[in-house]
């Protein structure tokens, strides 16, 4: 829908529960966004959060988490919450560093784990 922000979510495979429950808790004001997410985590958050306007792209390691650096670039998304797991490794780190320098380099606001993006929903709530 023109003119709503749009939030892009993606979690790793450890953190996708965290963010579906940060999803629920949030859902209220994550309604008046478009939001866009990777596959799985797009998934999940759905299950959690039916009503939610969610645009699922591929799943990170298949391309979308480069789907979603693609939308930065190009000026389509305002703020990603990215919940990262650390300890982790990831087969598509690269694609997973990429994503954040894009998102760096066109200074949108990323949280990086669920204490960062309750602050980022508290401050971006209209």
């Amino acid at each position: 829908m023109a003119g709503r922000k749009c939030l892009a979510l993606i979690a790793h495979d450890q953190k996708k529960d965290d963010l579906a429950a940060f999803a629920k808790a949030n859902e209220a004001v994550l309604s008046k966004w478009k939001i866009v997410a990777t596959g799985t985590t797009g998934g999940r958050v759905l299950d959690a959060c039916p009503g939610l306007d969610i645009t699922r792209l591929k799943s990170g390691p298949l391309g979308g988490d480069q789907q979603i650096g693609a939308m930065i670039a190009i000026g389509d998304v305002d703020f990603l919450i990215f919940f990262v797991d650390p300890l982790t490794a990831m087969p598509h780190d690269v694609d997973v560093k990429a994503l954040m320098r894009l998102a760096i380099v066109y200074n949108i606001p990323m949280a990086l784990n669920r204490a960062t993006a309750e602050e980022l929903i508290a401050f971006r709530r209209n």
